[in-house]
């Protein structure tokens, strides 16, 4: 278990479930609060606590349409660390409308934190948004998913009501295929199970949220593939005090690659090249691995630009000109299936065609819909594309980095739809 690792951690939930309640609760209980933001919260005019405590949202909603109107709507980051670990906290809108964001978020979390408020779960029915980001976190592979039933305090610290919910979301993970270990009851206004044991829920035998996440293992990310090197830019040095070379500037998407192995071009019917040098900015490396900024040299001449991608000789690279992929659409432009879209992958952008919507996940009732021929904004559906020049992609579930897309509308330029390639 790596508990000394960065966990990046994202809400998820409905509208004012407590999400950026929490993430300040949490702030201010691990003293990452300087002093002057703490006063500067309590003289604050957007405050919304009745008893004339310190609104702890507040730590989050940045903007002023956000404290104006008390919701989220961009994606805010906040920092901070225990003995245990250091946090990478994204505050996620609950707004349907902003469910983009949300996705943004997710899209790079190790774990997310489910927020149900316990006062508006009626006879065990979860709330739409609740089930949509529940079903977004799944499809964009988060290691964790930790629920936590918000605003105890305002049922009584109920025992009967938490299990009902629980019980709730154990059949909606079912459901989903959801990996939902932990589930806890808490008050993030009063900090009830948030760092420490809670003493109104003495029934609770369980830990404390926080404690359960600094005790998460943060799994690498999934590359269960071979090198992967999209191509940014094509880099040539020729001037004065620098020795001539062409080399290929990128970031190592997944595996690694060592000074003189032979690549190739995926897709491209051509000889291969020895890597001849590795270089991070002015230093030479021995090797590259995922993650890392480099530029290659080769020891020979090679018809390689921007949105090609690198892999060893040996490798099997999939190179599609046709695939299934899960969209969430984030335009409010429906899809047309008479127009085409930018598909960005990588560094390679191509026209793309939706060929056919296979299904439509329906979220009140978690029914996948197979006559649908639309989507509309915030659908989650698994369609068929072709594009015009083939993508040396892999299954999302294989490589995060060299399974995903987005879909951008030509004539307005908005990101239509995040992609994942099944």
């Amino acid at each position: 278990m790596s508990t000394n690792s960065v966990l990046r951690v994202i809400t998820a939930g409905s509208v004012d479930d407590g999400k950026s309640t929490l993430i300040g609760r949490l702030l201010f209980e691990s003293k990452a609060v300087l002093a002057d933001q703490l006063d500067a919260i309590k003289r604050s005019r957007f405050q919304r606590t009745a008893d004339g405590s310190v609104d702890l949202s507040l730590l989050t909603d940045g903007l002023e349409a956000e404290r104006e109107q008390g919701i989220t709507i961009d994606v805010a980051y906040r920092y901070f660390n225990t003995a245990k670990r250091k946090f990478i906290l994204a505050d996620a809108p609950g707004h349907e409308q902003y469910t983009r964001n949300m996705v943004t978020g997710a899209s790079t979390a190790d774990a997310v934190i489910v927020l149900i408020d316990a006062t508006r779960v009626t006879e065990g029915e979860l709330l739409p948004q609740t089930k949509r980001h529940s079903a977004l976190a799944e499809l964009l592979g988060v290691s964790h998913i930790i629920v936590a039933v918000n605003k105890m305090d305002l049922v009584g610290f109920d025992e009967a009501r938490f299990n009902t919910i629980a019980a709730a979301y154990a059949q909606l993970a079912a459901q989903l295929s959801l990996n939902a270990t932990h589930i806890v009851p808490i008050s993030a206004l009063t900090g009830d199970n948030v760092t420490q044991r809670s003493d109104a829920m003495p029934w609770y035998l369980g830990k404390p949220l926080l404690e359960i996440l600094e005790s998460l293992d943060v799994a690498p990310a999934h590359n269960a593939v071979g090198f992967r090197f999209p191509v940014q830019w094509v880099v040539r040095a020729d001037g004065a005090g620098i020795a001539p070379f062409r080399g290929f500037a990128g970031r190592v998407a997944a595996g690694g690659v060592r000074s003189g192995e032979r690549v190739r071009v995926a897709g491209k019917p051509q000889a291969s090249a020895v890597i001849a040098r590795i270089l991070l900015g002015e230093r030479e490396l021995e090797a590259a691995h995922a993650g890392q900024s480099v530029t290659l040299t080769l020891d020979a001449e090679m018809d390689v630009s921007r949105g090609d991608t690198l892999v060893l000789e040996a490798d099997t690279t999939p190179v599609r000109d046709t695939f299934e992929a899960d969209l969430c659409w984030l335009d409010t432009r429906a899809f047309s299936p008479k127009r085409s879209y930018w598909l960005k992958h990588g560094t390679r952008t191509t026209q793309a065609r939706i060929t056919n919507v296979e299904t439509v996940l329906d979220v009140h009732t978690l029914s996948h819909a197979q006559s649908a021929q639309s989507l509309t904004l915030n659908a989650i559906g698994r369609v068929t594309l072709s594009v015009q020049n083939p993508l040396a992609a892999d299954s999302f579930l294989e490589s995060k980095a060299t399974g995903a897309f987005v879909l951008i509308d030509p004539a307005t330029h908005q990101t239509a739809a995040a992609g994942m390639i099944r």
